[in-house]
């Protein structure tokens, strides 16, 4: 009898505790965050904070976006920084108009496809100087502010100078993928004179600093995009990598520039969701809406095993595209308005069996035809979408002496295999995982979101999409909600779906559905991280205020004034 009494104290505990939440969800979550003149949301509290200072200082959200990329540059080394590369989306109220900007870095001019298979190589390294491409994250800075910017870079730049000098708290989840960096890079040049702090990478609450990177800020704050690509910069990354082995000049430097280019959408039950087109994926969160739009996901349910199996077919198809067809638009015509368009889906659709997962899924005939993400708002109604990294978290291990930072390893995404879209020439922009995104109702801003995490990122948006759409959620309970993960041997420099893949669900999901999914067939895994890592900025028209969300997986924080 008192084993009976204690078993119901506890249901009726549980019971109360599902009712107390303000939210009405069941999952972990927190409150948004409500602010009328502005808004920044990053996955670092003090680059938060930088953005917020630059908008209450004359900035608009162009400048906040900078100013908090430099800064978790230097605090989050682990997902980006000026070795790397940038894309964004923005929203300019006066114009009523979408920009997209591609920022991605090129292929050294004196690097063959030869090199490679005469020296045996079937794929490009993953560290080391062979994968470094260009760095396009400082001319993408310069980008956004000649076209938009509101404040002088001096500016923006400062206070990242003065964390870099004075230093700041190291997080402990930084201080985690940085001690893993230490067992990958320990022995590469100069990575121990930048990223070592009494012998080791720094802990939880150390007091981090990165004079060499300050210098570095100063000398861009002072001669602007030609302080990075060229003089005293451009000429110790060359020199470092050329001496390393790798082949990226100073030339590949100098010659560098970005793209303007206009960002694609499709519409998912009114509202447009906007991505930007290849070299990068997003379109493949755009290819899996329009195959889920076909169905009626709300009377599913959220964590049922019939949404998570429909929503891994949908996305086995669009991967498979994406392993195919995602490349360089330079070099490759990539009938990308098709690809997204209502009628492709219509041809893809009745590869979804609503009963049974799919074991080999190829992608479709067309004829010829883990990072950081922030998000910024100001009081004049622009918003920006902004994602940048090094790849492979901290990069190519390769870190030029007195910079301050790390070079990426985007050139590792290329392919070795003749005739792929995606396959190495010089001078060409790597297939790229990183991918900003934007809603629009009505043509009117909506929100600005992303989410980090390699091949996550556009399962993680057509989450976030339907969760706010589909399943009513708030934009923070959207972020919080468990996620889906698919993967599989499909590598995405080509190759289809083989063997099924495998399914990782975060904790959350209730064990019932789990064994269903099992029953139709999927290979259920549970794994620690890799969902991915969200920060997004809503605009309410009506009452003319923003909200902010961000990460609770990682360090995240929205804040607003």
């Amino acid at each position: 009898m008192k084993k009976l009494f204690c078993t119901i104290l506890i249901l009726l505990s549980l019971k109360s505790f599902s009712q107390d939440r303000i939210t009405g969800e069941l999952f972990s979550t927190r409150s948004e965050v409500i602010a009328e003149n502005g808004m920044v949301a990053t996955s670092h509290p003090l680059a938060t904070l930088v953005g917020v200072d630059i908008l209450k200082n004359g900035g608009n959200a162009v400048d906040a976006a900078i100013a908090a990329n430099a800064a978790i540059g230097l605090m989050e080394p682990t997902g980006n920084g000026i070795g790397g590369d940038l894309f964004a989306i923005i929203w300019i109220e006066k114009e009523k108009k979408l920009y997209g900007l591609n920022a991605s870095g090129r292929s050294p001019k004196n690097l063959t496809l030869d090199y490679f298979k005469k020296n045996n190589m079937t794929a490009i390294p993953a560290y080391g100087p062979l994968p470094v491409s260009v760095p396009g994250c400082v001319d993408g800075w310069f980008e956004m502010h000649n076209r938009f910017g509101s404040i002088s870079m001096k500016k923006i730049l400062d206070p990242a100078i003065k964390y870099a000098e004075n230093g700041f708290p190291m997080t402990e989840l930084v201080s985690y993928y940085m001690g893993i960096a230490d067992k990958n890079f320990n022995e590469y040049p100069n990575f121990k004179e930048t990223y070592h702090l009494n012998g080791s990478t720094p802990k939880k609450g150390e007091i981090f600093k990165n004079p060499d990177l300050a210098n570095t800020f100063k000398l861009i704050a002072k001669k602007g995009r030609k302080g990075f690509y060229e003089g005293k910069v451009a000429q110790t990354i060359s020199d470092f990598i050329i001496e390393q082995g790798g082949f990226l000049s100073y030339d590949d430097l100098k010659n560098h520039k970005s793209d303007w280019i206009d960002p694609v959408s499709t519409n998912y039950r009114g509202y447009d969701v906007w991505e930007l087109p290849p070299n990068g994926q997003g379109i493949a969160a755009l290819q899996i809406l329009n195959l889920l739009e076909k169905f009626d996901i709300k009377s599913m349910g959220f964590g049922s095993a019939e949404y998570i199996h429909h929503f891994t077919e949908a996305k086995k198809i669009a991967f498979a595209d994406r392993a195919k067809y995602y490349a360089d638009m330079d070099f490759n015509k990539i009938p990308v308005d098709y690809l997204i368009s209502k009628e492709y889906a219509d041809t893809r659709i009745t590869e979804i069996n609503p009963n049974r997962a799919a074991r080999t899924v190829s992608a479709g005939e067309i004829e010829n035809g883990d990072t950081i993400y922030l998000t910024t708002a100001d009081s004049e109604g622009n918003m920006v979408s902004l994602i940048q990294s090094n790849y492979r978290g901290m990069g190519s291990g390769m870190v030029p002496p007195g910079l301050g930072f790390m070079l990426q390893d985007r050139g590792e995404m290329f392919s070795l295999e003749d005739g792929h879209f995606n396959v190495y020439e010089p001078e060409k922009r790597p297939f790229h995982t990183i991918i900003p995104a934007f809603i629009t109702k009505d043509n009117d801003p909506y929100i600005s979101f992303g989410l980090m995490g390699g091949a996550m990122q556009p399962q993680g948006h057509a989450q976030i999409v339907i969760n706010l759409i589909d399943f009513e959620m708030n934009l923070q309970e959207a972020g919080d909600a468990p996620r889906i993960r698919h993967t599989s041997n499909q590598q995405p420099t080509g190759g289809n779906m083989l063997d099924g893949g495998e399914l990782s669900l975060e904790s959350g999901f209730d064990y019932k559905e789990i064994r269903k999914l099992q029953k139709y067939g999927h290979k259920v895994i549970f794994s620690l991280g890799s969902f991915g890592g969200y920060q997004a900025i809503m605009y309410d028209k009506e009452a003319g205020v923003y909200y902010g969300a961000s990460e609770s997986r990682k360090d995240g924080s929205a804040m607003g004034y």
